[in-house]
């Protein structure tokens, strides 16, 4: 009986959407991250030298999307310009890992996610780079969801 193959995933062709925006194209996603802080815990009567230690609140990490700036699109200061006053235009944002046949084997799907940051990118005469710009998303809530599950 043959067995398949198993190789890890290549992390460079992936799509992200958010919104009206079903595909934006980005050259970098980072932050696609969660931890749960530990709560230490010791009552007074206890024999134990030491804490108790207990599963507790979710954190996450800020999304940070980057690409080259294009000449024509200010898509990221205008929802930017939109947080002003406590009012905050929220939006979820899906990141998908593609295969070969442009199918997502892992998709991360970030709740309520609004943007804390944006930098224009960085200038140099003698350069010869693309010009990256990047926006950093505050959020709240990444779901995972593998293949078909």
């Amino acid at each position: 009986m043959a067995t398949k193959n198993k190789y890890p995933l290549p992390a460079f062709y992936f799509s992200v959407s958010w919104g009206d925006n079903m595909n934006v194209n980005f050259s970098e996603v980072s932050g696609l991250n969660v931890e749960t802080q530990v709560i230490e815990y010791r009552d007074g009567a206890s024999k134990e030298y030491a804490t108790m230690k207990m599963p507790g609140m979710q954190k996450y990490g800020n999304l940070t999307l980057k690409r080259g700036s294009l000449a024509d699109d200010n898509g990221f200061f205008d929802w930017w310009n939109k947080v002003a006053l406590n009012t905050i235009e929220r939006r979820d944002v899906t990141v998908s890992l593609l295969n070969e046949e442009h199918k997502a084997v892992i998709t991360w799907n970030v709740k309520n996610a609004f943007p804390v940051k944006v930098d224009g990118g960085s200038l140099k005469s003698t350069g010869n780079e693309v010009l990256i710009e990047t926006l950093e998303l505050a959020h709240e809530g990444i779901t995972i969801k593998r293949g078909d599950k």
